[in-house]
């Protein structure tokens, strides 16, 4: 069972796409109506792409509030990546449409941030407001993989997602990195593979 804060205006917050080779990070903060439950809140990992739309749908419907934000690439290479993502958390906080008194983060790290903040470890999976989150962040940074896709089609984003499978590892051997990867992340800057 999800846990469900006990505040009117705390928001859950996580994030999508720490791990790939290339695209933003993205961050989303959701404050959840408690007079309007949504069912079938978990962890964006564990459901379809089909779920995933309509909860994101419901989400932006039914939520008090809601905000996405990233963080670029160029923000990722500079700062690195854990400081990239947790300024796409601040972001998206500070986008709310409602301060929230408070903020519970998936993971063991939370951002600077003007209320308190309270790291939870799996989150996503116990707390509804944070997988509220993770299928907001989830559903939009797909999204933007489709649109790289569209422009840099060699890569196949739209089904790796910039992750590092063997496809991306094999284009990016034979075309080298494009204006989207991330350049700091060893495999784009040593792209010489063995299959």
């Amino acid at each position: 069972m999800l846990i469900e804060p006990q505040a009117k205006l705390v928001a859950g917050i996580d994030e999508a796409g720490r791990g790939p080779l290339a695209g933003p990070v993205v961050a989303a903060a959701v404050i959840l109506d408690p007079a309007h439950r949504i069912e079938g809140l978990r962890d964006s990992k564990a459901l379809s792409a089909a779920a995933r739309s309509r909860l994101a749908a419901e989400i932006r419907t039914h939520a008090l509030a809601w905000a996405v934000a990233t963080a670029e690439v160029p923000e990722i290479d500079s700062l690195n990546i854990l400081r990239a993502t947790l300024l796409a958390m601040r972001r998206a906080v500070e986008s709310l449409s409602a301060a929230p008194v408070e903020a519970w983060i998936d993971g063991n790290r939370c951002p600077e941030l003007p209320c308190p903040t309270r790291a939870i470890v799996n989150g996503d999976r116990r707390v509804a407001a944070i997988s509220a989150a993770s299928i907001l962040a989830k559903t939009a940074r797909d999204a933007m993989l489709d649109a790289l896709d569209a422009v840099h089609p060699v890569y196949g984003f739209a089904h790796n997602r910039g992750y590092a499978t063997q496809d991306h590892l094999a284009a990016l051997n034979r075309y080298g990195p494009c204006a989207a990867h991330r350049k700091t992340f060893a495999p784009v800057m040593q792209p010489s593979f063995d299959f």
